[in-house]
């Protein structure tokens, strides 16, 4: 069985992500396609296992085998995370549908530390476009305001909302480089502070619920057998 075939015939979740799910999308925006396969399990019983994510078939378009997604969204993995918030999904069936309904068991407080790892990682990128070229790139820098802000709101409330609502015109703002990069940096810093004091009395709990999401791994796999 091919990666697309896998993508093709056996998957129980995609979704719209990107700026068209953050609420940012202007008329040239990509449609980005993210999924979840379900590979049959006879397929495990072969040396060869079956891909743990596929690129494809269609441009801007990747998806993951069910236990990698699992896997990735109990370390609290932004992107994952925010795949399984997408308010566009275009597919989901019965286990796909049953997966969203167990959102809730993935969060906790370690999105503290993997939102702002890979926030840390994007601001360092930033800093070196600004003392190389004197400006960021403008788009990633809308981007990871929008991630620190999704990153402190979790922690505030224990939900993950990933549309920027009436930030909106203020972000896009910022992607068209009209806002000064020390406002920029202001910003961003003032949001780190936030989820860092956010982190300490959030009311999500210090570990996700591992055992429920087993259970239903176990169970899907068991019925594609």
């Amino acid at each position: 069985m091919t990666p697309e075939e896998l993508v093709r015939d056996h998957t129980i979740y995609s979704c719209v992500m990107g700026s068209r799910a953050f609420g940012l999308a202007t008329e040239d925006s990509d449609v980005d396609r993210r999924g979840v396969y379900l590979a049959p399990t006879p397929l495990f019983w072969r040396f060869d296992k079956p891909p743990a994510h596929v690129e494809g078939p269609a441009a801007e378009q990747f998806s993951w085998e069910l236990e990698r997604f699992c896997e990735l969204a109990l370390r609290n993995n932004p992107n994952v995370l925010e795949c399984l918030h997408s308010p566009v999904v275009e597919h989901a069936e019965a286990l796909g549908r049953e997966l969203l309904s167990l959102r809730g068991a993935f969060l906790s407080r370690r999105a503290h530390t993997t939102f702002v790892r890979y926030a840390g990682g994007q601001r360092r990128k930033l800093d070196a476009d600004v003392r190389q070229y004197g400006a960021p790139r403008w788009k990633h820098a809308m981007h990871l305001l929008r991630l620190l802000t999704s990153c402190r709101d979790l922690l505030r409330s224990g939900e993950l909302r990933i549309d920027v609502g009436e930030d909106r015109e203020r972000l896009l703002a910022v992607k068209r480089g009209e806002v000064p990069w020390t406002e920029v940096e202001s910003w961003m810093n003032r949001l780190q502070d936030e989820a860092d004091h956010a982190h300490a009395t959030s009311p999500l709990p210090e570990a996700p619920d591992r055992a429920r999401i087993e259970d239903f791994l176990t169970r899907a796999r068991r019925a594609s057998a």
